[in-house]
């Protein structure tokens, strides 16, 4: 969903405070004419305080002279690392007023700001520039037609702003000391629009944005509107325009500030989403674009279809952020009646009833709250499916998460608490089983690699937790200690491939953001768990899956230009049993089936189902699980409905592709 998903505008105005407050004290030191380059520098330091001539008249007369400012500037950068240099063609003052004109080159810290023409008015801090303004920070860069700001209001204004940004390095580049860009690097940095890019899988780091002009105000920046694309080859396909948007500088974070936005398709349809507050920090994540208005439909809980708008988030306190949703129920509006709770005063375990419904029952709220805590991350979701309070207590629905990375035996892990209340699992042919409430722990780890070709992909888990749910024979609560050990390795090898010519993608690709690997493969899967509970019981079992996926088809046509076929059966060796119901190790033998098919440009449907195969269940021969969805997919993002038979459940997704 609009992943990572996102606003990040004016964050080259960051440069400019980082890059220009420095110099609010310092002086302008003599020029030191480089023979062996016909450019003028000049460099600010607060150790150096004289007059400067044009730049066309000698300055040093005499070898004792210029010894004593090369000493000068030597010890200058040696004590002040914070100088600021200025090289141009010609330069000269007048009144106080520093005049550089023809090639401007300014750096700070590594930092480069290059114009047409520069002017700083010494008396009252002040700084113009003009023509072809390109300011560099690392990978950042920014392309700009006037500049201006005083240092002593901490006002000023950047005009007809084009840049590309990338949040992953964003904020460090704000603050780190990097080398200087090359000529050549910075002129392909300038073509913002590339004619060939690189897919950056499952995250957004690279962003072109627009906007006619940025207002500075101490640490807060405006602009009425900022347009972005996440589109390196043009802008057509998707963009975002951000209206009346602030962002304000707060130690090592952005806080960005928005009203109606819109999600723009190929510049014919606009779709209102709202940001809300958000804040961008050093791990890059910042874009969320999920649409506020949220259409969707849960027949279990919610009685079919249901609207919901989320409101702008809000702040409580030491960057805790509160989400809420309220939703309208519509379907159980109409019927006048639910058919998602159980008897009153009845177990929750029991089977639900067709009860009446109130004005308060047409009307649901979800909630989520997140923050750190120190180097932890706290999760809060809560869930309640009417406002009814009579039904309190089968209505609400409760998760939380507390959880950070550790290193451990040499390699990066999730450790996590956590804690639930009224949960529902599928568990295959056992149908929906309930966890009443339970809390504990897990230690886990996740990796994906390549090796020879071979993809890679391994999990393993760890956890403890006390709960309370559903017995597995019957439809009592039981309360009981489990823990349990989790390893998959899932593989994929190349049997006859036709890998692409290059990674990367061009223009022509209209519907997918990079190309198609295709040939037949062999996907293999193993997975091994043991699970043993406070009253002795254990079980385990050990899966074997083996099986062939086809792949056929560029994409690029416009008719059935691409197939995904893929099939995995799957056996577990299992011994044992669970206590509950919702973990119980049922099905012995099941087929994995997937079928992606283009059917006409970027419509694409996509399937999943997994078939029961074991003889002796009731369900032989059925789906014990699927999903079904008709997508819209373009290079640049992909939208789609889908549906889920079994847990009665379905809605909309979006996504955004990124590239580099």
């Amino acid at each position: 969903m609009f992943s990572g998903i996102s606003k990040k505008l004016i964050y080259f105005s960051f440069l400019f405070i980082n890059f220009l407050q420095p110099s609010k004290s310092a002086e302008f030191a003599k020029i030191n004419k480089n023979i062996n380059n016909q450019n003028t520098k000049i460099l600010w330091s607060n150790t150096l305080s004289k007059k400067i001539k044009s730049s066309k008249s000698p300055i040093f007369n005499d070898v004792n002279s210029s010894k004593k400012f090369f000493d000068s500037t030597i010890l200058a950068k040696a004590e002040k690392p914070q100088e600021l240099t200025i090289q141009s063609d010609k330069q000269s003052e007048i009144n106080d007023v520093i005049y550089a004109e023809g090639n401007v080159s300014v750096s700070f810290r590594g930092k480069l700001l290059r114009a047409d023409n520069l002017i700083y008015d010494k008396s009252n801090k002040k700084i113009n520039a003009t023509g072809n303004i390109v300011l560099v920070l690392g990978d950042q860069l920014f392309k700009v037609s006037q500049l201006e700001y005083s240092f002593i209001s901490k006002k000023g204004y950047l005009l007809d702003v084009k840049g590309i940004i990338n949040t992953n390095n964003l904020i460090d580049d704000l603050s780190s000391n990097f080398s200087l860009l090359d000529s050549k690097k910075i002129a392909s940095l300038l073509e913002f629009k590339k004619k060939e890019v690189l897919n950056t899988p499952g995250k957004i780091k690279n962003w072109l944005f627009y906007t006619d002009k940025i207002s500075i105000d101490g640490q807060k920046w405006e602009s009425k509107r900022a347009v972005f694309s996440n589109d390196l080859l043009e802008s057509k396909q998707v963009k975002l325009a951000i209206n009346s948007l602030k962002v304000i500088a707060d130690a090592e974070k952005l806080r960005f500030k928005s009203s109606i936005n819109y999600l723009i398709f190929e510049e014919k349809v606009s779709i209102p989403f709202w940001l809300g507050d958000r804040t961008l920090t050093k791990s890059g994540e910042f874009f969320d674009f999920e649409n506020r208005w949220n259409l969707g439909y849960e027949n279990l809980d919610k009685d079919g279809y249901f609207i919901g708008r989320k409101f702008n988030s809000i702040d409580i306190a030491d960057d805790f952020v509160l989400d809420l949703e309220p939703q309208f129920l519509i379907q159980r509006s109409l019927k006048g009646y639910t058919n998602s709770f159980v008897k009153k005063d009845e177990s929750i375990t029991s089977d639900r009833v067709k009860r009446k419904t109130s004005f308060e029952d047409y009307f649901a709220l979800n909630s989520q709250i997140k923050g750190p805590i120190k180097n932890w991350d706290l999760e809060i979701e809560k869930n309640l499916n009417s406002l009814n309070f009579d039904k309190f207590p089968d209505a609400f629905r409760f998760k939380t998460e507390l959880s950070k990375e550790i290193d451990f035996l040499d390699s990066k892990w999730e450790k996590s608490f956590y804690g639930i209340y009224r949960e529902r699992v599928w568990n295959g042919s056992l149908g929906e089983a309930e966890i009443y409430s339970g809390y504990g722990s897990k230690l886990q780890k996740q990796n994906t690699w390549i090796v020879d070709g071979i993809q890679k992909s391994e999990f393993l888990s760890f956890g403890l937790a006390n709960i309370t749910a559903e017995a597995f024979n019957t439809k009592n609560l039981l309360t009981n200690l489990k823990g349990n050990l989790f390893y998959s390795l899932d593989q994929k090898f190349p049997i006859s491939f036709e890998d692409p010519k290059k990674k990367s993608i061009d223009i022509s690709y209209k519907y997918i953001p990079e190309p198609i690997t295709k040939g037949l493969s062999i996907n293999t899967r193993l997975k091994a768990l043991y699970s043993f509970y406070e009253n002795g019981d254990h079980q385990e079992y050990l899966g074997l899956g083996l099986g062939p996926e086809l792949i056929f088809g560029n994409f690029q046509n416009k008719t059935f230009d691409y197939t995904r076929i893929s099939l995995l059966p799957f056996y577990k060796f299992n011994s044992g049993n669970s206590v509950f119901k919702f973990d119980q190790i049922y099905e012995d033998l099941t087929l994995d089936i997937s079928f992606d098919q283009q059917v006409y440009g970027p419509i694409i449907l996509k399937s999943f189902g997994i078939l029961n195969l074991t003889s002796d269940s009731s369900d032989y021969g059925e789906f014990i699980d699927s999903k079904i969805s008709l997508n819209w997919k373009k290079r640049s993002y992909e939208f789609g409905i889908f549906y889920q038979p079994h847990t009665q459940s379905g809605g909309i997704s979006f996504s955004l592709y990124g590239f580099k």
